[in-house]
């Protein structure tokens, strides 16, 4: 299909860094150049950010710390619903771009712009609550004295975001850091930096404060590290792979900041043979081919009770087979490119040492276009345990299936893993649901569900896949810190 909609640059596009309320040029002048994953050719550049360009952005959040801390959560309420308005306002333009830029069906761009605004409204909640709550006394054995417990913003924080989920993995981190108080230095994705700037445009009009966010494209070398060993840091928020984030947990070790890691996965969906056979295709495709597979929360590792193995196989390689690949503007698309060269060759690659490995390959592996970082949907069956296609990250649309004959025999496969982000089950038995999810070592489980995620709940995993958690009250409690204040003054 070629009906590429020409609106996305209807309006001009962000290129500048945005530091102390101003957009600026980089301080070498460099440049970035953001490429169309659809068509490989240079959308635009932006600013190419570098280290003095970090300074001057955690100098002004530094700046702007005192001020905004002190300020009451009403007020961090306001502009959150501000920014939440803007980007209902501004959805289509916020959709085109992230398909744009990252490659993802515009209609599933339209979900990531409704996440966005959701978490900002959300976190409008939590901090018009803090009014509340920020501090609490608590009972202790002493007449004399009175202690309470406060919270209280941990400071100058640090958002390291990427290129699957631009804009979405940044409200999960910019909400309630505002919320809570603090002040905030953004590193884009040097893929995706488009829909980032737009919504920190957004987020300038709503009247924010100068010096609250500050935000500085460029590369992790350039620009991530020199923040994360920043002094004047606080807090490093990272989401990406699990490699980068253990390098920037070694970076912020010097000055012992706090660190929270959202990283990767290669998570397991377990159909049982009493499954609604419609109900498990659906959620086993979802699970590996949404967004191009591109997900730390991807369901990859496809493990189906043998009974029904032949059936689901047989299904999943026609629904692969018929999926509309293609333009992500074109009407009717289902899955659009991956969102750069380097992963397409990643995944390209696996597909390669899946066959070497003597997996079968029984749909897709191909790339159906000349142009472009296309992939079609991908099916393995008969994978060896030990292959690299079993056990590592993919990030493409690449699904792998073994069968299993007991309840004991699934769990042990599903936990059989450095990771520990999410688990699927499709079971018709509640019982075993419940059963399989508690043995699950897993942050999220889904039963018969698809991967719904909703601010007022919880994001991260076990092992080797987070340390800490997003969304809900601990993605709030993320960038606070607890003080407690013991006096011989009636706390009253």
């Amino acid at each position: 299909m070629n009906a590429r909609d020409p609106r996305p640059l209807a309006a001009p596009l962000r290129t500048q860094l945005y530091i102390d309320g101003v957009w600026c040029r980089s301080e070498s002048g460099a440049r970035l150049a953001v490429v169309d994953p659809s068509t490989e050719k240079t959308i635009v550049e932006v600013e190419a950010g570098g280290a003095a360009d970090a300074e001057c952005a955690v100098q002004a959040a530094a700046r702007a710390f005192g001020d905004w801390k002190n300020s009451s959560g009403a007020e961090r309420a306001a502009y959150l619903r501000a920014i939440a308005r803007g980007v209902r306002a501004r959805g289509d333009h916020l959709a085109a771009l992230q398909s744009l830029n990252n490659g993802k069906p515009l209609p599933e761009a339209h979900i990531d712009v409704a996440d966005v605004a959701a978490t900002f409204d959300y976190y409008a909640e939590l901090a018009e609550q803090l009014d509340r709550t920020g501090e609490v006394e608590v009972a202790i054995p002493s007449v004399e004295h009175c202690a309470v417990i406060r919270r209280e913003a941990v400071g100058v924080v640090v958002l390291i975001v990427p290129w699957n989920f631009p804009m979405v993995t940044t409200a999960w981190k910019l909400a309630p850091a505002i919320a809570a108080g603090c002040t905030v230095v953004l590193k884009p994705s040097e893929v995706t930096p488009l829909p980032e700037l737009e919504l920190t445009a957004i987020v300038a009009e709503s009247g924010l404060p100068r010096g609250i966010l500050n935000v500085v494209t460029g590369t992790g070398a350039e620009v991530g590290a020199v923040l994360a060993q920043h002094p004047l840091v606080a807090k490093v928020s990272f989401t990406g792979s699990t490699a980068v984030g253990k390098q920037v947990m070694k970076n912020a070790a010097d000055t012992l900041k706090g660190v929270s890691l959202e990283l990767g996965g290669k998570s397991s969906i377990i159909v049982f043979a009493d499954a609604d056979l419609d109900l498990a295709v659906d959620l086993v495709a979802s699970g590996g081919f949404f967004n191009a597979g591109q997900m730390c929360s991807a369901t990859s590792r496809v493990l189906v009770e043998r009974p029904i193995a032949q059936a689901l196989v047989e299904r999943l390689a026609e629904r692969a087979t018929r999926t509309v690949v293609g333009d992500p503007f074109a009407p009717g698309v289902q899955m659009g490119p991956l969102a750069n060269r380097a992963q397409y060759e990643r995944v390209r690659r696996y597909i390669e040492q899946g066959k070497a490995d003597g997996a079968r390959l029984v749909a897709g592996g191909d790339a159906p276009r000349s142009a472009g970082y296309f992939v079609r949907p991908t099916l393995f069956v008969d994978i060896p345990a030990e292959s690299a296609l079993w056990r590592e990250e993919i990030f493409g649309p690449v699904l792998c299936v073994r069968s299993f004959d007991t309840e004991q025999e699934a769990v042990d496969a599903a936990n059989d893993s450095d990771y520990g982000l999410v688990g699927s089950i499709v079971t018709g038995d509640a019982e075993r649901g419940k059963r399989v999810a508690d043995r699950l070592a897993a942050g999220v489980v889904w039963i018969n569900a698809p991967q719904l995620i909703f601010p007022q709940t919880s994001w991260g995993g076990f092992k080797q896949s987070s340390l800490g958690r997003e969304l809900g009250p601990f993605g709030l409690a993320a960038f606070q810190e607890i003080k407690q204040v013991l006096t011989t003054i009636s706390c009253a």
